[in-house]
């Protein structure tokens, strides 16, 4: 199959009906967090994760069309001849809160014409608490449950500051420089699901506390741009030029604008 003819969409609702059984299947945390290895991304790979991306590689090998993997666990891998389709995905963003029972988790999966961040065409998030799809497709728009996303967006000043990549000492060293730029901050523990919610205008701007990787942020960053708003890897500019891999470059900021982004990232700083 040509990558042309490959319905992106469907395939993410297959690989969401296949995490949604697995998820019913191992539904405590007795069964979803044994540890049972180390991933490529340099987290600790759980029962839930492995079973997750056990699911998507099946639904991608079934395509038998050459791309290029980029996944939490198994890194970098061609199927096929390889090429520059390139695939990434993390199939349990928020993994913590999967293994723990709290309902704020995602599949995040984006396509790219090429391996960088400039190239992905298609964003496809899935909140498996609420159940709302996010998609984005580049120069068409991103869409909430098949509906377009519209105005109001995030506010021009911040009254919400989601934060991720959190653990207390961050939480502790950097709360305090946001006094003044923000009013409430949100530690939810899913930046592919934060990222989405600026792009709704639930939240008025997003940042990580550690070095993101593409997998985090390659789907979700594209309903961000197909609305407007800006994000920044900022410690490592400019963000279109961002390799699709699985190395931590730079924290991430997103908000309505560059300005915006630029006094959290001085924050930050």
């Amino acid at each position: 199959m040509r990558a042309t003819e490959v319905d992106w969409l469907e395939l993410c609702r297959g690989c969401t009906r296949d995490l949604e059984r697995i998820l019913h299947e191992l539904p405590t945390r007795a069964e979803r967090e044994p540890v049972l290895g180390a991933g490529e991304g340099g987290d600790d790979t759980t029962a839930i994760d492995a079973a997750a991306e056990a699911a998507v590689v099946r639904r991608l090998a079934a395509l038998d069309t050459d791309l290029t993997l980029v996944s939490e666990e198994l890194g970098t891998r061609a199927f096929g001849a390889g090429g520059p389709l390139t695939v990434v995905v993390d199939p349990i963003d928020g993994s913590v809160n999967a293994k723990r029972g709290i309902p704020f988790f995602s599949l995040s999966l984006a396509v790219a014409e090429g391996s960088s961040m400039h190239d992905v065409s298609f964003g496809y998030v899935y909140d498996f608490g609420t159940r709302e799809e996010w998609v984005a497709e580049r120069g068409r728009g991103a869409f909430l449950d098949g509906a377009p996303l519209e105005d109001p967006g995030p506010k021009d000043t911040i009254e919400i500051l989601s934060l991720e990549g959190t653990t207390t000492d961050a939480i502790a060293e950097y709360a305090p420089v946001m006094r003044g730029l923000a009013r409430r901050l949100r530690v939810m523990g899913s930046l592919a699901l934060s990222l989405c919610h600026l792009a709704a205008g639930r939240v008025d701007a997003v940042c990580c506390l550690k070095p993101a990787r593409s997998i985090d942020i390659a789907a979700a960053q594209l309903l961000v741009r197909e609305r407007g708003y800006a994000i920044e890897l900022f410690e490592d500019p400019p963000f279109a030029k961002a390799p699709l891999d699985l190395v931590q470059r730079s924290r991430v900021v997103a908000a309505a604008t560059d300005e915006l982004c630029a006094q959290v990232a001085a924050a930050l700083r």
